[in-house]
């Protein structure tokens, strides 16, 4: 690990100020990515900026037909909060199987979707449930803020407040996890929104994706045989050491058949 300044914030816009200050300055949450990553010297930060203990960063609360939750929370925090899992048991279930138990002891939110990791779980919930992430300065729908392989929406000072999920009708999201690292090599949310349904995929490719052509297919007839022949184009998936893109492909259609056969099981 190179050296480096350690700097505790004490207000958002002091965390802003040091990474203007600072152009090789990194936000420092649950490092469970970053931390890693300096130790295998693949990164140098000059300064890592503490902002764990932020206040503007904590909080779980539902206003309306949606649930907020602040960037700072843990995974463990998520899954075993009563007002998510009354809100949306879906994203307290998909919070509690990240990773293992010190990841979710010390990986948060806001940690998670910056990184934008193509196999993190988080992206998967994001899409899925329509959610809105709130910065320091704007509002940014999913759909605009996940730009591909470890690339956000965000600029290079812009800091994550909280996400704002959409509250669906019901939802669960179903994941084949790498044995290793948990990570997923295929995780499907798949959610009855308002506005209709929604398929948002994590792992199987370069980034979280939606497949729209199993949303068409359940919009005409909710099973699990509507998705059988949907499409799902191959050479837009990952192939690697832990599976072809075929593979991939075969998983994605698993996980969506589990995930709606487990919400016609809970509504039985």
């Amino acid at each position: 690990m190179y050296p480096f300044t350690y700097q505790r914030a004490h207000s958002l816009p002091d965390s802003v100020q040091g990474l203007r200050n600072d152009a090789e300055a990194k936000l420092l949450a649950g490092g469970m990515t970053l931390l890693p990553t300096m130790k295998m010297r693949l990164a140098a930060p000059s300064r890592l900026i503490d902002i764990t203990r932020l206040a503007d960063l904590r909080g779980m609360t539902r206003e309306g037909n949606s649930l907020v939750i602040g960037a700072a929370q843990r995974h463990g925090e998520v899954a075993a909060d009563p007002t998510v899992r009354d809100a949306i048991p879906a994203l307290a279930d998909l919070a509690g199987h990240i990773g293992d138990p010190q990841v979710r002891a010390r990986g948060t939110l806001g940690g998670s979707i910056a990184n934008n990791d193509p196999a993190a779980d988080y992206p998967a919930a994001l899409l899925g449930l329509d959610a809105t992430v709130i910065t320091d300065r704007r509002s940014i729908a999913a759909a605009d803020f996940f730009l591909g392989l470890f690339t956000t929406a965000l600029e290079p000072d812009e800091i994550i407040r909280a996400v704002r999920f959409t509250l669906p009708r019901r939802a669960f999201y179903a994941k084949f996890a790498q044995a290793a690292s948990g990570y997923a090599m295929a995780g499907v949310m798949v959610a009855q929104l308002d506005a209709g349904i929604r398929v948002a995929v994590t792992g199987a490719g370069p980034g979280v994706f939606r497949w729209r052509e199993a949303e068409a297919a359940l919009e005409r007839r909710w099973s699990t045989e509507a998705i059988a022949d949907c499409a799902l184009d191959t050479g837009a998936l990952n192939t690697d050491l832990h599976g072809s893109a075929a593979y991939r492909a075969q998983l994605v259609r698993v996980m969506a058949a589990q995930a709606i056969g487990r919400l016609d099981g809970a509504a039985r």
